[in-house]
């Protein structure tokens, strides 16, 4: 199990009081296990030192916020693709069939797109196939951290690590996704053809 990907799932899900009693041994672990360069862990203890000095319900309003009202940083990939209604939940059943063909149980009431569930199901990978992965949808998420950079929002840290752990780095030119050209984007290739896939059959534990 990965535990940087697991890490930064949690950094992205919604906060509650173990997150946030978490959050340091959290930076301590990717330190540890090493993937990250050390400006971005650097930026990551920042984040955790904010976020751990908060009010936990200010900070959950903050979430809210940041992630749930506004669809420019949602965190439902699918939510970036504009198209057909009927081809975005078709792509969502295929994924979800994929996490379920390689052993991974979604936890009840979320949706297989949530980055903070793929990035869970990348954890349970080995390091190559996970990176594979990743870069799939890396231009999607390379848009939502563009918007946080923008507005200077401390989240911008964690979307950055995610990034930076892609072997492909997203194209700099503005893309527009539609439901008809996911194939294109890439994203779709897993639904396609999964490519042979080893990591645990569980769900990962820190």
């Amino acid at each position: 199990m990965i535990k940087t990907y697991k890490i930064l799932s949690l950094f992205l899900s919604y906060p509650g009081q173990d997150l946030q009693d978490f959050l340091h041994e959290g930076t301590e672990e990717l330190r540890r296990e090493g993937l990250l360069e050390e400006t971005i862990l650097t930026s990551l203890e920042e984040f955790a030192s904010h976020f751990s000095g908060m009010d936990l319900i200010d900070w959950q309003a903050h979430y809210v916020i940041l992630f749930d009202i506004s669809r420019n940083t949602s965190l439902y990939i699918f939510e970036h693709l504009s198209g057909d209604s009927k081809e975005r939940g078709q792509a969502m059943a295929d994924l979800l069939d994929f996490y379920n063909g390689e052993g991974f149980e979604m936890k009840t009431g979320e949706l297989p797109d949530y980055l903070p569930a793929f990035l869970e199901f990348l954890s349970s990978l080995d390091k190559q196939k996970a990176s594979e992965l990743l870069s799939q949808p890396v231009d999607v998420i390379n848009r939502i951290y563009s918007v946080l950079r923008e507005s200077n929002s401390i989240y911008r840290h964690v979307f950055k690590a995610v990034i930076s752990l892609s072997p492909v780095m997203p194209d700099k030119e503005d893309f527009k996704y539609t439901a008809g050209n996911i194939m294109n984007a890439g994203f779709d290739e897993l639904y396609q053809e999964p490519p042979a896939l080893s990591g645990e059959s569980t769900r990962p534990e820190i």
